[in-house]
């Protein structure tokens, strides 16, 4: 199923939104940009239309359309609270840091609600709550709301009496809110397009030669640019060696119908697995419906996604014995080593590219911090607290913890690519059954085979990255790379991640 806000209905086919129709980019010569933003979800077209408006030449180019990625498929909460983020962040940098990191969100949460107010667009007023069941989750609650009085967010300790499940301890923040991110997306590019702006979507990026002008190899084409953003959720260039520095997670998300009362507010709890809530209206169904979020776990990591998915149903039926689900969709997000995202240069001393990633499911804030952070340095007037997360600084080389965490990642790639080389040792299947994907080999040939709609396909099951085994993910039916991410659906071509280049497809045997 796909994600509830590509519904055309409501809100995003407004009067206010127009429908935002690809442009078409010539494949043979092609002009040199001020700046080409590469990613068209919020970051990217965030940062374009700030350019845009300082008068650059500005050109946003999508791989497949825009919030194809992560802004598409969140749960649409703008917070200040985060779950446990605060305190995630503080166990492992300074206060300034932490500091830096409260004022990045804040501006970049104040940024947006003013900017979909000014456009007439909903903003839907909510307050956020973190909440624990276990007393392992309420000592993470308990050092949140520490971290949160610490960097003067207005937490307070409050009972849950909406929700229909016992719970220890929970914390509240007044004043924030949820919207509907494809709304955000639309508006952003309509805008953009109104101030000269460019938007290319369904134009893969592949390369980059560094220089001046940058030039951008693309499916299309070569594109020119004085200056590059990448906006990509993970950066797509293997330039300063991010897809090492990062954790990989998909987490699930699905909407109901509810007939009892649902909670009114945000939450998102504190325990393992994290669990999100909130409402949301939608036109065609009575009432407001209830959205349920969490079950996450490491891309490609996991013996099957559609347990973790099958978990998340049998939680909301245990807990709203109504619900009935009509949406069900699921995220990818990247977490630094040292926790805080990487906003900057994409390597030191190359200014003219730049990079943006590490949000840790807070995009929403993050993103238009990040694209304030990036515009500022372009133009002259960085904000003070966008050094903190520029990606080459020394908190990821003197905390203890951001090392330990950077060698378990490389560590775990190293395992996981040594298990996938051995798996290609046994002979594929020929027919899985639907829904399902195997890997192997046919004679010396590696194939993934799988079984989608009653069609059996047959791909070279190694990630163009870096040649990781992929691994099926039978609750999206995608090949997924539990190296680094990278995810690419039945036929080969690339849906997310540092690849660039879609699978080889193979005509699969299927005699016997």
């Amino acid at each position: 199923m796909k994600t509830l806000w590509f519904d055309p209905v409501g809100d995003s086919a407004s009067d206010a939104l127009p429908d935002v129709r690809p442009e078409t980019m010539p494949i043979d010569v092609i002009d040199t940009y001020d700046q080409v933003v590469i990613g068209g979800g919020i970051t990217g077209l965030t940062t374009a239309l700030l350019l845009a408006r300082a008068g650059q030449t500005v050109a946003v180019l999508e791989a497949r359309h825009i919030g194809a990625a992560a802004t598409g498929h969140t749960t649409g909460k703008l917070s200040l609270l985060q779950g446990s983020r605060l305190s995630s962040i503080a166990s492992r940098q300074k206060k300034s840091a932490v500091r830096d990191y409260v004022e990045a969100n804040r501006e970049g949460q104040a940024w947006l609600r003013h900017y979909l107010e000014r456009r007439g667009l909903k903003v839907d007023e909510r307050a956020a709550l973190t909440f624990a069941s276990t007393a392992s989750g309420a000592k993470t609650v308990e050092e949140e709301f520490a971290a949160c009085r610490a960097h003067d967010l207005p937490v307070s300790h409050v009972d849950t009496p909406e929700l229909p499940f016992d719970v220890k301890t929970a914390i509240r923040l007044e004043g924030q809110a949820q919207i509907d991110p494809m709304v955000v997306l639309r508006a952003l590019a309509d805008d953009l397009r109104a101030h000269g702006g460019h938007l290319y979507e369904g134009v893969r990026v592949q390369g980059l030669k560094h220089g001046s002008p940058n030039v951008l190899s693309t499916d299309a084409g070569d594109v020119r640019a004085d200056a590059v953003v990448v906006a990509t959720g993970q950066p797509i260039f293997d330039r300063g060696g991010y897809f090492a520095r990062m954790h990989f997670s998909r987490s699930y998300a699905a909407a109901f119908t509810v007939d009892e009362q649902i909670p009114r507010e945000m939450y998102l709890g504190a325990d393992t697995p994290s669990v999100s809530l909130r409402t949301v209206t939608r036109p065609g169904y009575d009432g407001e419906l209830l959205l349920v979020g969490g079950w996450g776990h490491e891309v490609g990591r996991t013996g099957s996604e559609r347990q973790h998915v099958m978990d998340m149903l049998a939680w909301t039926e245990k807990h709203f014995p109504t619900a009935r689900m009509v949406a069900r969709w699921s995220a990818q997000d990247y977490t630094t080593i040292d926790q805080l995202p990487y906003v900057g240069p994409i390597l030191p001393g190359v200014e003219n590219v730049q990079v943006a990633t590490g949000f840790a499911k807070w995009g929403l804030t993050n993103g238009v911090a990040a694209a304030l952070a990036m515009t500022g340095r372009i133009l002259g007037n960085e904000p003070p607290w966008s050094k903190t997360f520029r990606p080459f600084r020394t908190s990821e080389v003197t905390s203890l913890g951001a090392l330990g965490s950077a060698l378990s990642a490389n560590g775990q790639v190293a395992a996981y690519m040594t298990a996938g080389y051995a798996g290609l040792l046994k002979p594929t299947k020929k027919h899985p059954a639907e829904g399902d994907g195997v890997v192997g080999h046919d004679g010396l040939t590696p194939r993934g085979v799988c079984t989608v709609n009653g069609e059996t396909q047959s791909v070279a099951p190694l990630c163009t990255h870096l040649g990781g085994v992929l691994r099926w993910n039978d609750a999206e039916q995608t090949w997924d790379c539990p190296l680094h991410a990278s995810r690419f659906d039945p036929e080969g071509n690339v849906l997310e991640g540092p690849a660039t280049r879609n699978l080889a497809s193979q005509k699969a045997s299927h005699d016997g």
